[in-house]
């Protein structure tokens, strides 16, 4: 049986167990504050919200584990919005107003940010490999390669793909596609196939 969680009604996280292709409703837990952004890490929940704290990582019971809030380190974030965790339970975390991806650990230590011309407003974030992170640049209208061991960043799609105004993202292993969803007045869900 697989678990997941999904962010509902502002400040609810709704369990949903996956078990022989039936979704059936598991425990609800209700986190601190509304909430922007939810990815897992090693078997525990880490929320971003739209005020302080800025982030938590919560165990599946709903117990706080970990805080940043606004004072000290966390002063680097202006508006955590969406995250995602890779393999090894590394956490990245798109700030739309500082134009960065900040990669944390599960205890929000800061291991590395990356910026670059080619953010602007960084949204949805979405972890491929360990070291190829897909990120929405909504402004600039495309999706950006993360290259964390070598600090770069290129565009992967663009405007001349069909890309406008993407919010957010994700990744299917199996087929090999990005699915991107637009902000933008056509509203629409697109799917890319990945070499």
């Amino acid at each position: 049986m697989n678990t997941a969680a999904v962010a509902v009604g502002g400040r609810k996280i709704q369990m949903i167990q996956v078990k022989d292709k039936a979704l059936t409703m598991g425990r609800e837990l209700t986190a601190s504050e509304t909430i922007c952004g939810l990815t897992s890490s090693r078997n525990s929940l880490v929320v971003a919200y739209d005020s302080q704290p800025w982030l938590e990582v919560i165990s599946m019971d709903g117990t706080v584990l970990h805080q940043l809030d606004k004072s000290g380190t966390s002063q680097h974030f202006k508006y955590p919005y969406f995250m995602c965790t890779t393999q090894n339970g590394s956490v990245f975390v798109s700030d739309i107003d500082t134009d960065t991806i900040t990669k944390v650990d599960n205890q929000f230590n800061m291991l590395q940010t990356f910026t670059s011309p080619l953010l602007d407003i960084p949204c949805g974030i979405i972890a491929v490999t360990e070291d190829q992170i897909l990120v929405c640049s909504n402004n600039n209208h495309s999706i950006v390669l993360l290259q964390p061991s070598s600090n770069t960043m290129s565009t992967l799609l663009g405007e001349d793909d069909g890309i406008e105004e993407p919010h957010n993202l994700t990744y299917c292993p199996d087929l090999k596609k990005v699915y991107v969803a637009s902000t933008g007045f056509t509203g629409t869900i697109k799917v890319y196939q990945m070499s």
